[in-house]
């Protein structure tokens, strides 16, 4: 094997050398990036869980104190707005908005508007369950309604930024269901 035969050689590993060494790195760096997508999304989807529990259960508060004072039909236990009530849903408060900033930290920009958007309108139930003024004319029942709306396109966006396929149910089903009857009219 003469000079020229092994400098083609020695090109050859050398080339090999180097193809091997950046398939290696391509290869790596797919993976970090796959694995800090899935660390993330894990992150972000454990961020509108909680967020979205701690607002509906402050909302479910809200609406039991408005049955107590004759605002809301009942459908859920009347809680009367005793000093400890309003300080419990003070401190919940306080929770739903330190969720609410891990949630502004790790959504896309559509969730995080409704997640503000979700806000207002929880804010709207409880100014109306402790009888606060608004400029609202349409009383708990449209408040609540709203409520509902933007909690479903708060959950609708977080699915969808985290890739999650499908709705929450395959049809709209009736509410209230037909087995409860119409609850208004007493028994």
């Amino acid at each position: 094997m003469g000079l020229t035969g092994q400098v083609a050689a020695l090109l050859g590993v050398a080339l090999g050398a180097v193809l091997s060494m950046a398939t290696t790195m391509i290869v790596e760096r797919a993976r970090w990036h796959r694995e800090q997508s899935v660390r993330w999304d894990e992150r972000r989807l454990a961020a509108y869980a909680e967020y979205a529990h701690a607002v509906k259960e402050l909302a479910h508060r809200y609406r039991r104190i408005a049955v107590a004072k004759g605002m809301a039909a009942s459908g859920a236990a009347p809680l009367e707005p005793t000093d400890e009530v309003l300080a419990e849903a003070a401190e919940a408060e306080v929770k739903r908005s330190a969720l609410a900033e891990t949630v502004w930290l790790l959504g896309d920009v559509k969730t995080n508007t409704a997640a503000v958007r979700l806000n207002h309108c929880l804010w709207h139930l409880e100014w109306l369950a402790r009888e606060l003024p608004t400029r609202e004319q349409g009383g708990w029942d449209q408040a609540y309604e709203d409520f509902r709306r933007a909690r479903q396109q708060f959950l609708e966006l977080a699915r969808a930024g985290l890739g999650v396929r499908g709705t929450r149910i395959a049809e709209a089903l009736p509410w209230p269901p037909a087995w409860r009857g119409d609850l208004s009219q007493g028994r």
